[in-house]
């Protein structure tokens, strides 16, 4: 006994030496031009293609998913109908309830009174995680179906045909076309869906994504069967969402009028609209939202002012950045140019970029910090970095890792600052190859002009080889400790 501390902690030490994984990110919100990944004409984008390969093999190791998977149903009883609960809704057992020791979570939801507290995330609701698993399944779908665009692999695109069939399609699995018990509150007045539920399923942009790369690409898994199936649950959802009482609450966005709830329905809408194949149908739905609750939502200085009166000013900021984003990419699609449409207070998209881009996070929120990136990288492609403000802004930030961000490649044309040649700790990728040193990289101050490449050239496939069998001996050596450790045990 006395000989295993040591050795397990030899064998964390070894572990933890490995390289870190770029981690999989879901983006608050996504919609990528398909001709833009189909014609592959930027060339710098080689550290991030590499990481959504990387992101395409971590999420499939999760699916597929289903709506079904939940240990009970929602009060129709239909383990087919999607189900969550209000984020922010806390119980409070001590009013009408006399027994509040011994209560399961089905009873906790169902007897006890819940009270809202703004932006403290009640951790219960993942007990049911129909929403974790709609997320989850719209990443995979995003990325797999750009690694079948990447790389030709029909492998990649079986899967996505394999997640859809599973959400969507088969009787045994599929989600019901409606969101009636999405972000319930709770307690015996909260068992029907609220109107912030409609948010849940803002992932669709992700997903209609992956679908439209797939439909060009045109991958031998992909038939007409599955995509005639998947139209046709779209139309039925759609003809929901536009006429259910508590998807036309979201659609003003009343709850804080006029709040990033009511910019992700169209994101949610515009991008269905586009999968059917009703492209007048997303061009009104983009034109309504930027006629209409868009014009209260930047003010004169850039500001959100509603995101900004949240209890997470910096999150929400980003968060309904994003989504304004992707509608004027949804609106570019369907040939509605709003990127320089003003708000009434006179501002665009890019003014409220600017502001949030001024405005740190606060302590509390720091671990939000990377939420503004992918904003900053949309914007810049959009409007243009002639000064290298953003990609100075994001290479402060981020240092190099902001090229091996997935956004970096649908956010071209995008400087790399030159950090794509600058000197890695192991591999850094460029456009001609890839570049080895030994040296520590230099440090990166911020500016226009990053640090100068100081490694010299050597065969791509050297390198990258040469790190990974690097990788390799860390792991075996990490393995060879922990197998040791493991045996003194019976010792």
């Amino acid at each position: 006994m006395k000989h295993r501390t040591p050795l397990l902690f030899l064998a964390v030490t070894a572990l933890s030496a490995a390289p870190a994984v770029h981690s999989l990110t879901g983006y608050a919100n996504v919609f990528i031009d398909p001709t833009d990944i189909l014609n592959k004409t930027y060339p710098n984008i080689g550290p991030a293609n590499k990481t959504i390969l990387n992101w395409a093999e971590q999420s499939a190791q999760q699916g597929p998913w289903t709506v079904s998977k939940k240990p009970f149903p929602p009060p129709s009883g239909d383990y087919h109908d999607y189900m969550s609960w209000a984020p922010y809704w806390w119980p409070d057992c001590s009013i009408n309830v006399h027994n509040t020791t011994a209560l399961s979570p089905q009873q906790i939801w169902q007897q006890c009174n819940y009270v809202q507290m703004d932006g403290q995330l009640n951790p219960d609701n993942r007990l049911i995680n129909n929403i974790g698993d709609l997320g989850s399944m719209a990443d995979a779908i995003l990325y797999n179906s750009l690694s079948y665009v990447l790389t030709g692999t029909t492998e990649y695109a079986a899967r996505v045909v394999t997640y859809i069939n599973t959400w969507f399609l088969n009787g045994d699995t599929k989600m019901n076309p409606n969101l009636n018990y999405a972000q319930m509150q709770g307690g015996p007045n909260g068992q029907v869906g609220t109107h912030t539920g409609i948010l849940d399923l803002k992932c669709m942009s992700k997903i209609v994504t992956g679908v439209l790369l797939l439909r060009q690409a045109k991958p031998g898994p992909w038939t007409s069967d599955v995509d005639t199936g998947l139209k046709s649950w779209a139309k039925e959802y759609i003809q929901w969402l536009t006429t259910a009482d508590i998807a036309l609450q979201e659609r003003k966005a009343v709850n804080i009028l006029p709040s990033n709830h009511g910019t992700f329905y169209f994101n949610q809408l515009a991008a269905l609209q586009i999968l059917v194949g009703d492209t007048d149908g997303a061009r009104q739905s983009i034109e309504e939202y930027f006629n209409g609750i868009y014009m209260a939502q930047v003010d004169a200085n850039g500001d959100q002012s509603f995101e900004s009166a949240r209890t997470r000013p910096y999150h929400y900021r980003a968060y309904n950045l994003a989504a304004m984003i992707t509608n004027a990419k949804l609106g570019r699609y369907v040939g509605v140019n709003v990127w320089n449409k003003t708000t009434s207070s006179g501002a665009t998209i890019k003014t409220a970029l600017d502001y949030a881009m001024s405005v740190p996070p606060s302590p509390a929120e720091r671990d939000y910090a990377a939420e503004l990136y992918p904003n900053v990288a949309a914007v810049a492609a959009i409007y243009g970095d002639p000064n290298n403000t953003y990609a100075g802004f994001l290479a402060k930030a981020e240092g190099a890792g902001y090229v091996k961000d997935a956004c970096f490649l649908w956010s071209q044309p995008l400087s790399d600052s030159g950090l794509a040649n600058a000197p890695p700790s192991v591999v850094t990728f460029s456009a001609s190859g890839v570049t080895y040193s030994a040296s520590k990289p230099a440090v990166w101050t911020g500016g226009p002009t990053a640090p100068a490449a100081t490694g010299k050239k050597e065969n791509a496939a050297f390198s990258f080889t040469l790190a990974s069998w690097r990788a390799y001996g860390v792991l075996y050596g990490a393995c060879i400790v922990v197998m040791i450790a493991s045996f003194v045990e019976f010792l």
